[in-house]
């Protein structure tokens, strides 16, 4: 399957205009005929940023813009084109970025193209479609894991990327930053939410390495070049992407394996691949990850609550700008009910010291 495979018509609300945008790509050289024929399908995936496959007679390009409504924060996409331009010369897994423009007259807001890369992106409903066994989620899960424990060592030095994060204090201006963007976004009334912020205030490491992460490391953001699930052709969306704490990245990653056993309301607001049988318990990667880097994991509920709890934050985010109108995404319409479902599930964590069987 191509990444292709996953786009569809474009939504309503968030077309492009295909003129302006044939004349930008003729004048940049990316097209040789200004009055060529532009194909524009969306991707289906994803929540945040807007992300269009754009065809041409001779061409194909990926284009990223930021959602419609939205501030700048959180959707910087001369920052994300940095990571990309940058990072592909010493993390080739990063898609080559091909050009960026903060010209607002052409799409009415900065955006970026890059390249279109061809492999597998495991959604569920990809594995349901392929019926992969259970012994393939074995190899498809070490893949997954050895390129980003390989994410982890990238040297950001060398790819001019020093100046990415303020490494130093990273978990508790994540604590603080997360709590005060839910707060800003908040609608419904989530008890949770607060028992959560006021736990991992309390609870936070205060020693520890850093890295380049990703900040949205899952199965449904990297391509397999095949179904031998040996080679990881690209890692996608590195919106999030910074200099911190990697185990706040791992804890990020198992907050999206969902497995059988969670509650029913957990496996119906992140349907992944991790559903499927053969794939490890949230623990079992835990350890993996300590084996292969060497390093410690003293208390991997905090990670997990943490991804949880930033899980809500951004769905409660989205569900705000559907709230006031910003957006007319109609997958949107209960993602408060998703905010709460996270929160619920961090706490119960965090009240039973556990990953696997929170509930």
């Amino acid at each position: 399957m191509s990444k292709s495979d996953l786009t569809h018509e474009v939504r309503k609300g968030e077309e492009l205009p295909e003129e302006k945008l044939r004349q930008f790509l003729y004048a940049n050289e990316l097209i040789g005929d200004k009055n060529a024929e532009l194909s524009v399908s969306q991707f289906s995936g994803g929540h945040s940023n807007l992300t269009y496959l754009i065809k041409s007679a001779s061409r194909e390009f990926v284009l990223r813009r930021p959602p419609f409504g939205a501030v700048k924060r959180g959707h910087d996409m001369g920052r994300e084109y940095k990571v990309l331009s940058r990072l592909h010369q010493v993390f080739p897994k990063a898609p080559q970025a091909i050009i960026y423009t903060e010209d607002v007259n052409v799409l009415g807001a900065p955006f970026y193209l890059m390249e279109k890369v061809d492999g597998i992106i495991l959604t569920l409903k990809e594995a349901k479609a392929r019926h992969i066994p259970p012994a393939d989620f074995q190899q498809i899960m070490h893949s997954w894991l050895d390129t980003f424990v390989e994410l982890h060592t990238v040297d950001y030095e060398a790819a001019g990327l020093a100046d990415l994060g303020k490494p130093e204090g990273y978990v508790a201006r994540q604590v603080t930053n997360w709590g005060q963007q839910y707060l800003q976004a908040a609608t419904d009334d989530i008890p949770t939410a607060q028992k959560v912020m006021d736990w991992m205030e309390k609870n936070q490491p205060t020693e520890y390495g850093f890295s380049l992460i990703h900040n949205d490391y899952k199965y449904d953001n990297i391509v397999f070049k095949d179904d031998q699930w040996t080679e990881v052709k690209a890692v996608l969306d590195w919106e999030m992407c910074t200099l911190g704490h990697p185990l706040m990245d791992l804890g990020t990653s198992i907050s999206y394996w969902v497995v059988p056993s969670d509650a029913e309301m957990l496996k119906q607001g992140l349907p992944t691949a991790t559903l499927m049988p053969g794939n490890p318990k949230r623990s079992e990667i835990i350890e993996l990850y300590a084996q292969k880097t060497g390093r410690s994991i003293d208390n991997p509920v905090f990670y997990y609550a943490y991804g949880l709890f930033k899980l809500a934050v951004i769905v409660q985010q989205i569900y705000y700008r559907y709230k006031h109108g910003y957006t007319q995404d109609e997958r949107f319409a209960h993602f408060n009910k998703a905010a709460e479902i996270f929160c619920n599930t961090a706490w119960q964590a965090i009240q039973k010291n556990e990953i696997d069987k929170v509930f």
